[in-house]
């Protein structure tokens, strides 16, 4: 095992960091969320023994597996406020559209690269990226479609990929968001109109932008403390452990708690950098790209958004947010991670 501290111990902090919000904001999650706790670290340290190279030979398996499981979804799937994204097991319960995504990175990895890339194949490519994209989207689920989506953004940045084509990648966003905007629910349009003027509609609407940017801002150099925050013990702010957990660590921790998580978060993002300066192959290459730039665009989306600077869509912060199979993908992707880089 290439057992990197500098990788683990930013990873294990934030858990730490995690685990101390959580047990304040959200109390009542315990002691189930430790099961996610402990198969997440058992990811990490599992995928961490091998190769990127032995992992990557596994690939067409990986899309396949995905395809089914993302499929299963939609038919067996569990039906929550009127989307299908988690699949019941037992008395857990676990979400395809996140577990799904670092095997979809490593497949695409492994797949742009093995021959040289022409307009026709980029076609394919997007194609094939497309499939699951819609699968997830249909759920629906935004947050991760777009997280999805900005992962194999990476992947063709980290490429060799002629510049040119960039150009055509652009000419497709442009064509496919408003059409993804047509189909999306209702409540997500509302989302995206209120972050616009959340006055308009306080109590509906504009309410979760509302209350999220008065917790941030509650908080003020040191905040009130663990357990004292108005927004979050009193429910004021909505998802305060998953989708606004930032607005709670501002509120009950400050600007010093809040400046803390991005160090640690970022300190984590640059050594994933530092890796992709000596990845074991190109392949490897990418998939480091699409990862960084994944968290990177999370914690970027799920910061803006507690502080209205962006729409509300529903993205975690890695881990750190409550949500199992977001906390899975995400030490799954790291253990992966940690084979990239040569001995």
């Amino acid at each position: 095992m290439k057992f990197d501290w500098l990788l683990v111990l930013p990873i294990f902090l934030l858990l730490i960091f995690s685990f101390f919000i959580l047990n304040s904001i959200s109390p009542s999650i315990f002691p189930a969320y430790y099961w996610y706790i402990g198969l997440g670290v058992l990811a990490f340290l599992f995928f961490s023994l091998f190769d990127f190279e032995i992992v990557s030979a596994f690939s067409n398996y990986f899309y396949v597996i995905s395809i089914v499981l993302l499929i299963a979804t939609l038919i067996i799937g569990q039906v929550t406020r009127g989307t299908v994204r988690w699949i019941p097991i037992g008395s857990l319960s676990f979400q395809p559209s996140e577990m799904v995504r670092p095997f979809l990175l490593i497949f695409f990895a492994d797949y742009i690269t093995q021959k040289k890339l022409h307009l026709k194949r980029l076609v394919k490519i997007i194609a094939l990226m497309g499939f699951p994209l819609v699968l997830i989207l249909i759920q629906p689920s935004l947050g991760v479609t777009a997280l999805t989506a900005i992962g194999f953004l990476g992947l063709f940045l980290a490429s060799e990929i002629d510049k040119k084509y960039f150009f055509f990648l652009g000419l497709i966003a442009v064509i496919v968001i408003p059409i993804i905007f047509s189909i999306l629910a209702p409540y997500q349009k509302n989302r995206i109109t209120a972050f616009l003027d959340p006055s308009k509609d306080p109590q509906g609407a504009g309410y979760n932008a509302i209350q999220s940017t008065i917790s941030v801002g509650s908080g003020k150099l040191l905040g009130r403390g663990l357990g004292r925050g108005v927004g979050t013990q009193l429910a004021f702010l909505p998802e305060h452990s998953t989708d606004f957990i930032f607005a709670s660590i501002a509120e009950e921790m400050g600007f010093v708690g809040a400046i803390v998580l991005l160090v640690l978060t970022f300190s984590l993002l640059y050594r994933l950098i530092s890796y992709t300066e000596n990845a074991i192959n190109i392949p490897a290459r990418l998939f480091l790209g699409g990862l960084v730039l994944t968290l990177f665009a999370q914690v970027t989306i799920h910061v803006g958004m507690n502080m209205g600077l962006l729409p509300i869509t529903g993205v975690p912060y890695p881990l750190v947010s409550a949500g199992g199979s977001s906390l899975l993908a995400t030490m799954t992707s790291l253990g992966i991670a940690m084979g990239t880089k040569k001995s």
